[in-house]
């Protein structure tokens, strides 16, 4: 979108009603799936949940918003443009599912105390804001010497395995209502119709989707709602304020295991925000990376003293944003609005009114544009190194919904035993281990091919002897944090170190073409 000199940046344009209700349903549905695994998965009381973990994501959310949109804002007066767009801001959801069956469940399992579970959850929470915040400090060098193919290709595979996918898939199991409502995103957000009374699209889509889905429900059609648990949520409808505790601390005395996952996924978001900084510099928007990874660490660390076990951090999506006119109003608008629906406990009435196949069209198309910007944004030549970026997460996605097929069956892969796995088509060693560390891993072969595209053959062994020491400890390609976790893989990276080394001083066969003019040859007649 053009951009347009301006004296003085405007905090509210029309387009921000579009960002508003597309990222508030965002972040809003995110506080609701993390609500219902607190209380249905956990079993921890309400009154931790919504006494405590919601009204710390009231206080942590709205100042990620709140400093996303001041800076956005200095940078519209720095530049003198009308388009600058806040980067958007919310719980990590990957964190969501980890610290829920990775730290807190197996710890309820074991003490049959919730209690014990949450202060886990805050320790764990406390230690990745921490590594953010160590990551600040070295992001800005990293992303200066890493291709953007790499990181926007990493970012795409995030976007496509786990932002798009279970959106689609859930749209499908009631589609008469999704395709209504992803149809409405697509046509006021892609092909720029103007929807009646210039109601923003993410808003219609989400109305629409809702009162159709309570009509069916009503006559009898199809039992879309239950209008039995609109009135059950009105119990937990009250004022809930914040209480900073040292709750954090009693979970800190078991730290040990809390590392194995807490390091690696640390590392993941600042490798994520990372991306996602430049993610918005290829839109347009050239933000402080430091800035925003200091801030991502702060939440984090606010929120787990507040006693929120869920790490905040910067959304994917911005290009997203960007693109159906959201610029500073939505941010806050955003942080303010879900600061009221946690301090009043409205988390469980909007999950009883609103349908969720109205909503998750919005993150279908978030994920549609992430994906296409890692192509848009980078020469052509770098499609391969693009894709290959967004393959390990998209390993590690597959081998999530195996572990869930397995888990529902009562057994794991270990039982079933890789030989038989493999018997029937599925590789999963090789797929656990390509999607082990995934952004990452996504990150360091990525920044491979691209430099070998360039025939910068140097760099490229440098970031193959790099996978090398990762691997080797467990940070890519492997299994879990430790010592010599995955020697294979470290001796492949190592072993393309080297060949790289040797390729240094090779000639160009000037009789082969190369990859961009393969890709633009005019077919033969």
């Amino acid at each position: 979108m053009s951009s347009t000199v301006m004296t003085r940046p405007a905090w509210w344009v029309p387009g921000d009603w579009n960002g508003f209700f597309g990222l508030f349903t965002n972040v809003v549905l995110n506080v609701i799936v993390l609500t219902g695994l607190c209380l249905g998965v956990v079993q921890m009381p309400a009154g931790i949940v919504f006494g405590r973990i919601l009204p710390a994501l009231g206080i942590a959310l709205p100042l990620g918003n709140l400093f996303y949109a001041y800076l956005a804002y200095k940078l519209a007066a720095r530049s003198g443009r009308s388009d600058v767009t806040a980067m958007p801001y919310g719980p990590s959801v990957p964190h969501m599912f980890l610290v829920v069956f990775v730290i807190m469940l197996p710890t309820y399992i074991k003490t049959h105390d919730a209690v014990l579970a949450w202060e886990a959850g805050l320790a764990w929470a406390f230690v990745i804001g921490v590594i953010v915040l160590l990551g600040a400090f070295v992001g800005p060098t990293v992303r200066k010497y890493t291709p953007r193919a790499a990181m926007l290709g990493a970012l795409a595979g995030i976007s496509i395995a786990f932002i798009s996918m279970r959106p689609a898939f859930q749209d499908f199991q009631v589609p008469w209502l999704g395709f209504l409502s992803f149809g409405i995103i697509l046509a006021s957000w892609c092909a720029r119709v103007r929807m009646p009374y210039n109601i923003p699209g993410g808003l219609l889509a989400v109305v629409v989707g809702t009162i159709l889905a309570w009509i069916v429900t009503f006559t009898g059609i199809s039992p879309v709602m239950e209008p039995a648990q609109v009135a059950s949520a009105f119990a937990q409808f009250g004022l809930h304020l914040p209480v900073p505790s040292a709750h954090f601390l009693h979970g800190l005395s078991n730290i040990g295991p809390l590392l194995v996952t807490a390091v690696p996924l640390g590392i993941y978001n600042f490798t994520e925000g990372m991306n996602n900084v430049e993610s918005a510099s290829a839109a347009g928007d050239d933000y402080n990376l430091r800035q925003v990874l200091l801030a991502d660490g702060i939440g984090a660390v606010a929120g787990a003293i507040l006693g929120s076990p869920f790490p905040p951090a910067v959304y994917i999506g911005h290009p997203g944003w960007k693109a159906v006119g959201g610029r500073i109003g939505y941010s806050l608008a955003t942080g303010v609005v879900i600061a009221v629906v946690c301090f009043l406990g409205l988390t469980a009435l909007l999950l009883a009114i609103v349908p969720l196949v109205a909503i998750l069209p919005i993150l279908l198309y978030i994920g549609l544009v992430i994906g296409a910007q890692a192509f848009e944004a980078t020469p052509s030549r770098y499609a391969p190194a693009v894709i290959l970026a967004m393959l390990p997460n998209i390993a590690n996605w597959a081998q999530s919904q195996i572990d869930g097929a397995l888990s529902a069956a009562g057994t794991s892969a270990e039982k079933v035993g890789m030989a038989k796995l493999g018997m029937n088509g599925v590789v999963y060693h090789g797929m656990q281990l390509f999607g082990g560390g995934a952004t990452l891993a996504g990150l360091v072969l990525g920044a491979i091919a691209a430099f070998v595209i360039d025939r910068k053959f140097d760099r490229a062994a440098i970031y193959a002897f790099i996978g090398a020491v990762l691997a080797f400890f467990g940070f890519i390609n492997g299994t879990a944090l430790g010592f010599a976790n995955s020697p294979g893989v470290a001796l492949g990276y190592a072993i393309l170190g080297v060949l790289f080394v040797v390729l240094m001083r090779a000639p160009v066969n000037a009789e082969h073409p190369t990859l961009e003019e393969v890709m633009h040859a005019e077919p033969a007649e």
